[in-house]
């Protein structure tokens, strides 16, 4: 029993520490985010386990085997480890309230119709519960076709549901679209943005949830071309669901924090809208989380180019960036970025290793130079890629923050038309 009490808590210490401080180095990105990203956000969940193995170790095991000392020094450093990144978790509510002040002022509250100063709690049980994202007075639309095809043109929309006790009709709703990611090769819309979609639809808004056509099979830029015929297809048409076209915020994480980017940037360009280029394309608003908004190598980071030449190249546009580099440097959002942009907000993990930091600095700083877009940035201490996929302390916070966020936004569009 003491054999595999050290064994787990030596493992569960391991894990830890790749959680905390992930190694350095081009080839440890993809193990470490597959190992540190579930236990950053489930470190609740784990201490507690680590905590009841100790406990059984120290009393109902002990009467037939002595505790193993490695495996007490390696659960101390576990919960050491654990324990630190709890309370950078729990910081993150306040931190994330001081980044939306610096950027679109102190004041930004007496915007919103709130009863008081913001709450920083948890929503109750969010933590405990990590994978419900279901809320009972949300509506979910499966399936809804925005342009000819399978499975892959579909979109989902979430609203609120319509209350019992009134026959009033959702109408002008604030709009949300949400694009998932996953390396633009997988994922699909019921997979990512749940918690940020539901919250928002209790909020009053109305979330669209797209699929697109994937790579390989399908090259880029078919990614970019059905995010704008999603995008169209929106402002056509959600008015019959109870929202306003007239204003569309965009969402996305990783790739789909990319898409989001780029369309955003691009309203109305023809060679992203084939068939459609008449078609109205343009976004209010931007919330990218962890996005890639380099793929053309611009920085000069051997990670951007890394990603060009390993896996982008060979595997999403099927071409040589050598001979067709224009091509990867017209799919960056970086090099779309002008004087005049949506308002951003840009968040990313400090220990995203899928995705490195720099390149949401590097975007947030061409932002902040060259467009006159408010620009929000959060760079979320302890995150990996991924963050907010299920519900943690650190997912919570977030969301909340960009709820906040867009709720401000909304209403200071309203204020000035």
């Amino acid at each position: 029993m003491s054999r595999g009490f050290a064994r787990r808590q030596l493992t569960l210490a391991a894990l830890a520490l790749n959680a905390v401080r992930p190694p350095p180095g081009r080839w440890v990105g993809i193990p470490a985010f597959a190992f540190g990203w579930p236990v950053s956000e489930l470190a609740p969940h784990l201490l507690t386990a680590a905590i009841a193995d100790t406990a059984a170790e120290l009393t109902v095991r002990r009467r037939t085997s002595a505790p193993s000392k490695t495996g007490l020094v390696a659960a101390a450093a576990a919960a050491g480890l654990l324990g630190y990144a709890i309370a950078g978790a729990r910081r993150l509510g306040t931190e994330l309230d001081e980044a939306l002040q610096q950027s679109i002022g102190e004041d930004y509250l007496t915007t919103l119709d709130l009863p008081g100063p913001v709450d920083l709690k948890l929503p109750r049980g969010s933590v405990a519960q990590p994978f419900r994202f279901r809320k009972k007075d949300v509506e979910k639309i499966r399936h809804i076709p925005y342009t000819e095809g399978g499975r892959r043109a579909r979109l989902d929309i979430y609203r609120p549901k319509k209350d019992r006790h009134s026959d009033r009709d959702l109408k002008g709703a604030p709009v949300l679209i949400q694009i998932h990611g996953g390396g633009w090769t997988i994922g699909t819309k019921g997979q990512q943005g749940l918690l940020l979609m539901n919250r928002m639809a209790q909020q009053g808004w109305i979330c669209v949830a797209s699929n697109y056509r994937l790579a390989p099979k399908h090259t880029f830029p078919t990614q970019i071309v059905d995010v704008k015929r999603a995008i169209a297809w929106v402002h056509e048409n959600i008015a019959d669901y109870g929202g306003d076209p007239s204003y569309i915020a965009i969402t996305g994480g990783s790739a789909g924090g990319h898409l989001a980017a780029l369309a955003a940037l691009t309203p109305g360009k023809a060679e992203y809208q084939p068939g459609f280029e008449d078609s109205d394309t343009s976004i209010s608003a931007c919330v990218s989380f962890y996005g890639i908004y380099d793929l053309a190598g611009l920085t000069e980071t051997q990670a951007s180019v890394d990603m060009r030449d390993r896996f982008l190249g060979p595997w999403v546009f099927k071409k040589n960036p050598e001979t067709d580099l224009d091509d990867f440097v017209q799919a960056s959002p970086l090099s779309h970025v002008d004087e005049h942009t949506p308002d951003f907000f840009v968040i990313h993990g400090a220990n995203d290793t899928l995705a490195p930091v720099d390149q949401a600095r590097s975007f947030v700083d061409a932002l902040r130079e060259w467009s006159d877009a408010t620009v929000t940035y959060a760079e979320v201490p302890g995150a990996q890629h991924a963050f907010d996929v299920f519900s943690s302390i650190r997912s919570q916070h977030t969301i909340g923050a960009v709820q906040r966020w867009l709720q401000w936004h909304r209403a200071r569009r309203a204020t000035a038309s």
